[in-house]
């Protein structure tokens, strides 16, 4: 494992977003989703694409907190630009858990 200073890891926007409108992404490559996701006002709103389909529906995902890193420059996806990386963890079996807050915060707040 490659070590970072300090100066790398400061550089990484990570902030907490809401997601409020999540549908199937047909075009992706491999199962994903279309999420748009509110970053409150200095922010707003940013659209990702997550291949988090095996434990999510898309229903379930609205109102839910999700970290994302929100200073990538936007990357084209199929016919969608994804403005932002949404952040989880792999399992044994590959399925994505959402890095999620466990506790409700403002959207927009940086991960301290």
């Amino acid at each position: 494992m490659d070590e970072i200073e300090w100066a790398d890891f400061a550089k990484v926007e990570l902030r907490v977003g809401t997601i409020v409108e999540a549908e199937a992404f047909p075009e992706a490559r491999r199962p994903a989703y279309r999420l748009h996701v509110d970053f409150g006002e200095a922010i707003g709103m940013r659209k990702s694409s997550a291949q988090i389909t095996e434990l999510y529906e898309p229903a379930e995902l609205i109102g839910k907190q999700v970290v994302a890193v929100v200073n990538f420059p936007p990357k084209q996806i199929g016919p969608m630009t994804s403005e932002c990386l949404v952040t989880g963890f792999h399992r044994e079996d590959g399925a994505v858990v959402l890095a999620t807050p466990d506790m409700a915060v403002p959207n927009g707040a940086k991960l301290a």
